[in-house]
């Protein structure tokens, strides 16, 4: 479903809640403008308007960063890339859900006007494509919390992520987080 309102549109997702927003991007001869947060637009299309945070990051080329997701306080997360070119990727980890267990994914450049919401309840990762890294801007409601945050293993064979980058760099920690299976023998509670 794509719903219009002033110059942003929202797309879903097959996975309840995941939404991609576009933006409406005006572009001439000097480059390029949008509009990366707009109260009464995000409050119009169903949108989080009160956000906690916001955070930067910035990946050389065929780092990986995931899967991570926090549950006390739980977090959603609204990214988009600034520069370079991400696949952003989202896996379902409410157990809950009809849509447990499965994973949506989406390029997210500088200039392609896609954002990806990513409500609390699912797990986080991206990797930069291409040969220039990438800065990630990120808005989250609620504030990170070190004791309330956990992981699935970015390889995992169950999720089954194509990842689109051969050999990527990935810290240790992020190479040890726990499997699916082990997350859905203890999933945190909410």
């Amino acid at each position: 479903m794509h719903v219009w309102k002033r110059n942003m549109e929202i797309e879903t997702t097959p996975l309840a809640g995941l939404l991609l927003v576009k933006l409406k991007i005006f572009r001439d001869a000097r480059g390029f403008f949008d509009e990366r947060f707009h109260e009464e637009k995000f409050t119009a299309l169903g949108l989080p308007v009160h956000f906690a945070q916001d955070n930067h990051s910035y990946s050389h080329p065929r780092v990986l960063r995931g899967m991570h997701y926090q549950h006390t306080p739980a977090q959603g997360k609204l990214v988009g890339a600034i520069r370079g070119s991400i696949y952003d990727v989202a896996v379902d980890v409410r157990p809950d859900s009809s849509t447990f267990g499965q994973h949506f994914g989406a390029e997210l450049t500088g200039d392609n006007g896609l954002l990806l919401w990513v409500p609390a309840g699912f797990a986080h990762g991206f990797c930069v494509v291409g040969e220039q890294p990438a800065d990630v801007i990120y808005k989250v409601t609620a504030p990170w919390n070190a004791t309330g945050e956990g992981g699935i293993r970015f390889d995992d064979p169950e999720l089954g992520i194509r990842w689109p980058v051969a050999d990527p760099m990935v810290i240790e920690r992020d190479r040890l987080l726990p499997t699916f299976a082990e997350y859905r023998k203890n999933p945190p509670r909410r």
